[in-house]
């Protein structure tokens, strides 16, 4: 596949996923990011996210991630991404391949083609949202597993729950900061908070810790 359909393959496959597999990070992630050579930018809204919040993880969590065998599409991508052109050409593009100003100018209008068909062919996209919650327990004897089940026991329509992990606030208290991918027309940020704070044995409160249109 050419630089133009491996991105469109990967912005068409993270449009309705969090990961690469499964609902988890995993080291499959982390096998498609190393793939990636540059930073994707946010003409492709869907891969910028993905890549940014991977990215966001040290190496050392990076290695703890689960084992996840790649499905027969991701595994033709990666076989398929073009091979390394020259080592002593200066431009790298983002798949590893070299390429002189004519070749970036074609792959523009490759991208703005395959844009315009993409627009033609689909419905209206549908609005969504990145939130990362920080959920607060009352002391440090708040079991926090159990508060992780609680919350991510929550199902509505439209909302996927991602990562989470405990990060320290002191005094030996730590908080849940745990990511949702939402459909704006769906779920209502409010209603979603109001809910988890039912859970009154566990949560002392909820914040917002984060909130980026995708």
């Amino acid at each position: 596949m050419t630089v133009s359909e491996n991105l469109k393959f990967l912005e068409n496959y993270l449009s309705e996923r969090s990961y690469i597999e499964g609902y988890q990070p995993s080291q499959a992630d982390v096998l498609v990011l190393n793939a990636l050579k540059l930073a994707p930018t946010k003409a492709t809204p869907n891969v910028y996210r993905w890549y940014t919040h991977i990215q966001s993880y040290s190496a050392d969590e990076k290695k703890k991630f689960a084992q996840k065998s790649l499905n027969s599409e991701v595994s033709k991508f990666l076989d398929d991404k073009p091979a390394p052109a020259a080592a002593d050409d200066d431009d790298v593009d983002l798949f590893g391949s070299d390429e002189d100003d004519a070749e970036a100018e074609k792959i523009k209008e490759e991208r703005l083609k395959a844009y315009a068909e993409k627009k033609s062919k689909k419905p209206a996209l549908i609005a969504k949202s990145s939130i990362i919650l920080d959920v607060k327990p009352w002391d440090d004897e708040t079991d926090m597993t159990e508060m992780d089940t609680k919350v991510r026991s929550i199902e509505m329509d439209g909302l996927v729950w991602g990562a989470s992990k405990l990060v320290p606030v002191g005094y030996g208290i730590k908080k849940l900061q745990i990511i949702c991918i939402v459909e704006d027309d769906k779920v209502s940020v409010d209603e979603l908070t109001e809910k988890i704070q039912e859970f009154e044995d566990f949560v002392q409160s909820v914040d917002i810790a984060a909130f980026n249109k995708i």
